[in-house]
């Protein structure tokens, strides 16, 4: 369950067996994570690429893949672990003329323990990448339980003391930007930005996930994907929606993509009638309004 990456060649060979095209820059960052032990964080919009780079690398590597869904109120009974109330209770009502000295030791044992996310990641006998899915969705105090595990990868627990990791894993954490994250939290990671893919990229991936897509249609779709981009809308189109997009096209027999068409599956890559009827206007076509 190791890397055995020796260069960022390494990382994009493993990633593309996986169906993640991964340019320079992402194989570098992630060779680098694995070589000094570092979480990686990874910044931009939604819909690039960031869960994905983590789904690829648990398959590539034949890790486990750990996820923290952050969201707001995430706290540490969520995140790290909680004690099995309801088991302790059990318990203490079993042995009530026990002296309170031996059932606190005993109650307080790794037998009631409830491990989530980041304890599980640390408690692994087997490597794991431990996912930390849109950090910037909690509140700056509770970063604050992340700074331990991706400082020396332990968790303290006061009534056991500290947990240190068994295995390293490989640390992904994603952010779509939505408010600063503190400087101690990116001071312990290396950092990597994905922004929406080039066109060659956005053409290349399409390749990868449609074989049978003609290749003059993907030079059409990215070119108009990309152009879109370029329009302030309330939701630009990711990459999943363009392969979506792709994919509604092939489903229908399309083989050429005029405005015709594109007005006619414009929803399939825009999911919001105002960014519809703003796209229609700027490329002229002709979009009954919803």
């Amino acid at each position: 369950m190791t890397t055995h990456w020796t260069s960022p060649s390494d990382v994009s060979a493993d990633l593309e067996s996986v169906g993640y095209l991964a340019d320079a820059r992402i194989a570098q960052v992630t060779f680098l994570a694995t070589a000094l032990n570092k979480p990686v964080l990874i910044e931009g919009p939604a819909g690039v690429g960031k869960t994905a780079l983590a789904l690829a690398l648990a398959q590539s590597t034949g890790r486990r893949l750990v996820r923290l869904q952050c969201y707001e109120g995430l706290d540490e009974a969520k995140a790290l672990y909680e004690w099995d109330y309801h088991k302790q209770l059990l318990r203490l009502q079993s042995d009530e003329g026990a002296a309170w000295d031996d059932l606190e030791e005993d109650i307080f044992s790794e037998s009631f323990l409830l491990t989530r996310p980041l304890l599980e990641a640390i408690r692994s006998e087997k490597p794991v990448v431990l996912l930390i899915d849109e950090v910037d969705r909690v509140e700056v105090e509770t970063e604050a339980l992340l700074l331990e595990v991706l400082d020396s990868y332990q968790v303290t627990i006061p009534e056991l003391g500290t947990m240190e990791a068994v295995t390293t894993p490989i640390v992904v954490l994603t952010s779509n930007n939505t408010r600063e994250l503190s400087e101690a939290l990116k001071r312990r990671c290396l950092y990597l930005h994905i922004p929406y893919p080039s066109i060659d990229r956005e053409r290349a991936i399409l390749a990868s996930r449609i074989p049978e897509l003609p290749q003059q249609l993907a030079d059409k779709i990215v070119q108009t994907v990309a152009t879109i981009r370029a329009i302030p809308l309330r939701k630009s189109p990711s990459v999943s929606e363009t392969i979506d997009w792709a994919r509604t096209l092939v489903a229908l027999g399309i083989e050429e993509l005029d405005d015709s068409v594109t007005a006619e599956t414009l929803n399939v890559l825009l999911k919001y009638q105002t960014d519809i009827e703003r796209i229609s206007k700027e490329l002229s076509l002709d979009v009954e309004p919803g």
